[in-house]
């Protein structure tokens, strides 16, 4: 495991250079197989929402990835789970009328309607039994061990004043991070590996201040779920465990495969990575 005494500071940086880059290789070589495409058919199905909506939808549900009403998710091969709770969103319809006017012509108005829509997560909902599942392309770790540093980046968030939870998360949310309370939530079912990436992932998101204007990130949120994503792939590596399974499908799909567009965050990415690997170094938990 690096540290400060077994790395210098050039080795550890062309070793983050590198790992960035692979990710870029891997999604590149991802856009050619046949469950890229299945993923892009699923992807494609979803309604663009206004941004309006969409702050609507994450202060409802801040984990909220891919939502759609609860019929359409059944056209996809997915049936929402008894008992969850709708996410409820603005939607928009017209309707036109002719009336004559005194003066007796047909004169033709629009009634604007903004009916409320409820709209489900795919974390509430459940593949339908004999149909295949786009988001197999992201894998969750399945690795027994933390690689010791799971406790070290909790010490660190609680030091930045967050708090820390292992709670169940239904669905396929893994965490997220809620600036309101300064709580950082992390799926008490997942393994420890994957634990630790997503522990990495949300202090990712802190970092890159992705929680401090909601409007900001939803508006952009391709872009900053590329740039935590890829963080957690390059701390992971740093640390010697590959999250490979699990990040570049993740990465691909909110990059929309765009290799233009994750090479682009390098910068961020790089810095935040080496930011996070400076705080374990000083961690008590991290020392050899």
């Amino acid at each position: 495991m690096p540290t400060r005494s077994s790395v210098t500071a050039d080795e550890r940086e062309a070793q983050a250079e590198a790992l960035h880059e692979n990710i870029a290789t891997q999604v590149e070589a991802l856009r050619h197989t046949a469950a890229w495409e299945r993923f892009l058919q699923f992807a494609r199905a979803f309604h663009n929402y206004s941004l309006n909506n969409v702050l609507l939808i994450l202060s409802q549900r801040p984990e909220a990835s891919r939502v759609a009403g609860f019929r359409r998710w059944q056209e996809l091969g997915r049936q929402v789970r008894k008992g969850e709770r709708a996410i409820r969103i603005f939607g928009y319809s017209t309707k036109k009328t002719t009336e004559e006017d005194d003066n007796g012509d047909e004169v033709e108005t629009i009634t604007r309607r903004f009916p409320i829509l409820s709209v489900f997560d795919i974390s509430q909902t459940d593949v339908i039994d004999g149909e295949t599942d786009p988001m197999q392309l992201v894998r969750p770790l399945t690795g027994v061990e933390d690689h010791g540093f799971s406790a070290a980046l909790t010490n660190y968030l609680t030091g930045e004043g967050w708090d820390v939870r292992h709670e169940p998360i239904p669905g396929d949310t893994n965490g997220y991070a809620r600036p309101a309370d300064r709580t950082v939530t992390i799926d008490a079912n997942l393994s420890p590996e994957h634990t630790a990436k997503t522990l990495i992932h949300e202090t990712a998101h802190i970092l890159l201040e992705h929680v401090d204007d909601l409007e900001d990130y939803a508006e952009h949120r391709g872009i900053a779920e590329t740039e935590a994503e890829s963080v957690a792939y390059v701390v992971a590596g740093l640390l010697g465990f590959d999250t490979s399974a699990y990040s570049i499908g993740y990465i691909a799909g909110w990059a929309d495969g765009d290799t233009d567009t994750i090479r682009a965050t390098a910068n961020r990415v790089l810095r935040t990575a080496d930011a996070i690997m400076d705080a374990l170094a000083g961690d008590d938990e991290l020392e050899d």
